[in-house]
């Protein structure tokens, strides 16, 4: 078989094996669907301030997405920086939640650094990846992003993973 011959059907076998994979193989996803039906069973934080929740396609990140109005702004039309933190803390919960089902995830640290200020009107969303999954603490950076992408705010967040004790929770 001539060289350029054995090249195309290597090229076909990886391409066709390639395909395989995509399709056949079961991908890691962060699906937090479960735990969003957990959020809209009565109100909290998250819902009065109007986060929502997005799995991604990747294990270790998951995301929200939050717009500025009277519910989460400043007396001056900018978001809050509260808000901003509390956006992040929710959204590496979730993530947490997602990873661990069955258990409870609080945070128990949050520290972060806003470096722009977003207009009411605007959206912003947070791009949570996973630093850290140990079985009892999970360290999150969470970026917030404007509807321009610009980064607004980078946030660190540490999530207490709890197992419930029988008959509770």
């Amino acid at each position: 078989m001539p060289l350029r011959q054995q090249i195309f059907h290597f090229s076909l076998f990886t391409i066709t094996f390639f395909l395989y994979l995509c399709v056949f193989i079961q991908i890691e996803v962060m699906d937090v669907e479960a735990i969003k039906k957990i959020i809209e069973k009565e109100p909290n934080l998250s819902t009065a301030l109007g986060m929502e929740f997005y799995s991604t396609p990747e294990e270790d990140t998951c995301m929200a997405v939050m717009q500025v109005d009277q519910r989460n702004r400043q007396p001056f039309g900018f978001l809050s920086g509260g808000a901003s933190l509390a956006l992040a803390e929710n959204v590496a919960g979730v993530g947490s939640s997602a990873l661990c089902p069955g258990k409870i995830c609080v945070g128990i640290s949050v520290s972060g650094d806003h470096v722009k200020a977003v207009s009411e009107g605007d959206t912003v969303t947070a791009h949570a990846k996973l630093v850290s999954k140990g079985s009892t603490l999970h360290v999150w950076d969470v970026k917030i992003v404007n509807s321009s992408n610009e980064l607004i705010s980078n946030v660190h967040v540490t999530n207490y993973i709890i197992t419930p004790k029988k008959g509770k929770g």
